[in-house]
């Protein structure tokens, strides 16, 4: 075994992996000195896989600073496995269709290393909504569409995304705290509850199960207005039949 992994070793691409691993770990931008010093090597041998990597385009620096983060590529590749264009594929149709029919917009939701993801979007047709942009991410536990997620899993799946998200959160919610309120989600089916993060919005949530598993889910960001009160409930039902009619669709 030992001398297979000697005549099989890549000590570059090794190299590369190390550091893109160690950033999808780290819950802040690190600088190649830093870089350097968590994996043991010299700057030099980072700097060069380093400037090697952000050409490529899997990492970028940070806003206005000199930190290195991941960029959305690893994730990119990830979306264009035939499993995840055969989800998008057949519910972006089916969400569209769903937004149409209440004037709101939809998103359709991933979880992607401790993050929620939106991969496909639907704007509802409204003269006004309110709906975010492909790649738009957050940590799960602070996402309705998150603990939705994390709700509809298997126990030692649901703690690793738990673990992941976590590690993500400046302020994360005590984990016996969690537990039980994605215990009660899980019960529920479903989330109806003002958004986390924009007042005036209600977030309506609907997992994608197959088999023992959500993956993916349905999340409505419902704008109230005066003049045509919402009806969240009816909103939720016909959710519940557009998230059902995807699972059907891709084998569920």
């Amino acid at each position: 075994m030992a001398e297979d992994k000697r005549i099989y070793s890549a000590p570059a691409l090794e190299k590369g992996l190390d550091i893109l691993e160690l950033l999808a770990r780290s819950s802040e931008p690190l600088g190649t000195r830093q870089i350097a010093d968590e994996l043991g090597r010299s700057k030099n041998e980072i700097f060069r896989m380093v400037h090697v990597l952000v050409g490529r385009g899997y990492l970028q620096r940070e806003e206005g600073g000199d930190g290195l983060v991941l960029s959305n590529k690893l994730f990119g590749l990830g979306m264009q496995t035939a499993r995840a264009r055969d989800l998008v594929s057949v519910a972006a149709p089916i969400v569209e269709r769903f937004a149409d029919e209440v004037h709101q917009a939809a998103h359709l939701v991933v979880a992607h290393r401790g993050e929620t993801v939106i991969i496909a979007a639907a704007s509802g047709g409204a003269d006004m909504n309110f709906s975010l942009k492909l790649g738009y991410r957050r940590p799960l536990a602070d996402a309705h569409s998150g603990l939705v997620l994390m709700a509809f899993q298997p126990p030692a799946i649901r703690q690793r995304m738990v673990d992941e998200c976590l590690t993500l959160m400046r302020l994360p919610p005590d984990p016996t705290t969690l537990a039980a309120e994605l215990d009660e989600v899980r019960r529920q089916g479903a989330i109806i509850h003002e958004s986390r993060d924009i007042v005036g919005v209600t977030d309506i949530v609907c997992p994608i199960v197959i088999g023992d598993r959500a993956v993916a889910c349905v999340t409505v960001a419902a704008v109230s207005r005066r003049s045509s009160p919402t009806n969240f409930e009816a909103m939720l039902s016909r959710l519940k039949l557009a998230c059902a009619e995807i699972a059907h669709d891709l084998g569920g």
